[in-house]
């Protein structure tokens, strides 16, 4: 599975990421920055892809999002580039933040898919955003809290709404650097609301869940392929996410 699957664009190589760039490419906005410029694709499903291009007008990459319905108060700490490509980033931030931005419910990492049109920012800074956490093949769907808690080692059992922002755990490559804190968390949490979602552009299903989860609400996007049986209300999700994040208000 990938994070595209996960928004209904399920490639499996180079050739259908090719194509899907030919298709998306003849729906997009423009959106200027000074590095370059973003070309957004939006479907009405809500899935999205940032296609991203260079001032020699050169495409260098692209990222999916998806244009949910969460809103969550963050203090933003510390703006992350990526060595991927210059129009690539993301931000260190608080959940739940205290009132002087300082401190929060817990630390943790998410991309932004238009990250050079946000301009300077002084840290720390409160804004609210549109989190999206995108499943892996460790997605699971329980039917309610005593699945979830049955199928737990006793030793290590998680609470039904948690966030472990794993990507915060540095590592160190083959040539001793040390990596840059990734948008990656292991989060559970209760379906408040869910739709399985039909991408308009390539016909395929995804489902989308409404989560509240430790630190606030939280859409989060699925494969249909990691959902074998119908979800509930109720319910509870939990795995290892990609964390994609837009800003829906200037920082304070």
């Amino acid at each position: 599975m990938s994070n595209l699957s996960d928004i209904g664009f399920p490639v499996q190589n180079e050739q259908d990421v090719n194509v899907l760039i030919t298709e998306t490419i003849k729906y997009v906005e423009s959106i200027r920055c000074p590095q370059g410029f973003y070309l957004r694709f939006a479907d009405a499903s809500g899935a999205e892809i940032y296609l991203q291009g260079n001032p020699e007008q050169e495409l260098i990459g692209f990222n999916p999002h998806y244009d949910g319905k969460s809103r969550k108060k963050v203090s933003l700490t510390k703006a992350i580039e990526r060595d991927s490509s210059e129009l690539d980033g993301g931000f260190q931030a608080w959940a739940d933040p205290t009132d002087d931005a300082k401190s929060g419910e817990y630390e943790f990492v998410f991309d932004v898919p238009d990250f050079r049109t946000i301009g300077e920012i002084e840290f720390p800074k409160i804004c609210e955003i549109q989190l999206t956490a995108f499943a892996s093949n460790d997605f699971k769907v329980f039917s309610n809290e005593v699945d979830f808690y049955y199928v737990q080692d006793a030793e290590t059992q998680m609470s039904a709404s948690s966030f472990f922002a794993s990507g915060m755990f540095l590592t160190r490559d083959n040539t001793d650097v040390i990596e840059s804190p990734r948008p990656i968390g292991i989060l559970s949490g209760e379906i408040k609301e869910f739709e399985l979602k039909t991408n308009e552009l390539s016909s395929k299903n995804f489902y989308w869940f409404s989560v509240e989860t430790l630190g606030g609400d939280i859409d989060v996007v699925a494969d249909v392929k990691l959902v074998p049986n119908q979800p509930n209300i109720g319910g509870i999700v939990s795995g290892q996410f990609w964390l994609s994040g837009k800003l829906t208000s200037s920082p304070e």
